[in-house]
């Protein structure tokens, strides 16, 4: 499920998955539940997702020279260059029409599904099976949060408190294989 040819990349995967739960947890809190407890649990996500990323960023500082599936003037850097632009571009576009048509609150949805299929491309630049786990489970949360009731809570809040979840479990598990291949 793991390949550790590339242990800096893995590094890299678990701090930024650490940051990026830290951050959907954040959106979270637009509007979740009413009650306390939701916010608690937020926080606590956003929490783990800083300690990923303060464990996950000194080994990586460590072994930033080492080898990476993204060479420079490589084939998979272009395709990492361009999923990411993609990436932007399309979030970027549905999330000005969803605000120029008055639903605002429908953004992270659509987000996180185009950051759940971006993880296609990526498992394969990478060579990294684990991305395309988090492909289907990213991309599966973003079509829930669609669904799941407004009235209760914000589609913002659905992809944080399901999202960040996956984000925090793909990243402890790429940090370890790559802390036990450096």
């Amino acid at each position: 499920m793991i390949d550790v040819t590339f242990p800096r990349d893995l590094l890299f995967t678990g701090a930024l998955f650490g940051l990026v739960a830290f951050v959907w947890a954040g959106w979270a809190h637009e509007r979740p539940p009413q009650g306390v407890r939701w916010r608690v649990v937020l926080v606590v996500i956003q929490a783990a997702g800083l300690a990923l990323l303060g464990v996950g960023l000194p080994p990586l500082v460590r072994n930033w020279d080492a080898s990476s599936a993204l060479v420079p003037g490589s084939p998979a850097l272009v395709w990492y260059i361009v999923v990411a632009w993609v990436e932007v571009i399309a979030i970027a576009v549905v999330g000005v029409w969803l605000v120029r048509t008055k639903r605002a609150e429908l953004v992270a949805a659509p987000a996180m599904v185009v950051v759940g299929i971006h993880f296609v491309p990526l498992a394969v630049v990478f060579g990294q099976p684990i991305l395309m786990v988090a492909a289907v489970l990213l991309t599966a949360v973003g079509v829930v949060a669609f669904f799941l009731p407004r009235r209760v809570a914000a589609p913002s809040f659905w992809c944080g408190v399901l999202g960040g979840p996956v984000f925090l479990a793909i990243g402890v598990t790429t940090l370890v294989a790559g802390l036990g291949a450096i």
